[in-house]
């Protein structure tokens, strides 16, 4: 019987371990981007930005985030107040589908379930100033592969596949500086 090094026990597993992990962890949602636009490494840490608002409908639960210095504009008055967002300013809006709250008294409490997708817009008058100067990605995701995708005509509501995917929808607040979003009294 042939005896394996010791030096050999250790080696095999380490570089297995590194070549193999690679196949099995999963994606880094900040590698993913929108074909010709806004890429969610742009947006590093919008998990902790503060909130702006919630929305509601029958598929989803929505959480709106805005980076400090559209926090900073809203409080300003903006976009009330008649003057755009400053560049730099930037949202997510993060989607959840509906569940009932198992721990809640109120057997109809709706809170966040599964992740379905991470919206993006970011302000940048000269890289998007066909666009009203924003950039919008919209992201998939995919609980099962625990992977992001870029949304496509095919989802709900179509979202084309760039920077501007977001731009024929926003055009109804044109006079909000293409903003949805309003910042309620807190």
């Amino acid at each position: 019987m042939t005896r394996i090094p010791s030096w050999l026990t250790v080696i095999i597993p380490g570089v297995l371990a590194i070549l193999g992990g690679g196949a099995i962890s999963a994606q880094d949602k900040y590698t993913v981007q929108v074909p010709g636009g806004l890429a969610f490494s742009e947006f590093k840490g919008y998990e902790d930005w503060q909130s702006v608002s919630v929305s509601k409908s029958d598929h989803a639960f929505a959480l709106i985030l805005a980076n400090p210095t559209m926090i900073d504009a809203y409080r300003a008055g903006i976009p009330d107040n008649g003057k755009p967002f400053p560049d730099g300013s930037k949202m997510a809006k993060i989607h959840w589908k509906p569940q009932k709250s198992a721990e809640a008294p109120d057997p109809t409490t709706a809170v966040p379930g599964t992740l379905l997708n991470v919206d993006f817009m970011e302000r940048d008058s000269k890289r998007f100033a066909d666009n009203g100067g924003w950039g919008w990605a919209a992201f998939n995701y995919d609980a099962a592969s625990d992977t992001f995708t870029p949304a496509t005509e095919a989802d709900q509501p179509p979202q084309a596949n760039d920077a501007k995917c977001g731009f024929a929808c926003h055009t109804i607040v044109q006079a909000k500086d293409y903003v949805f979003t309003a910042y309620p009294k807190r």
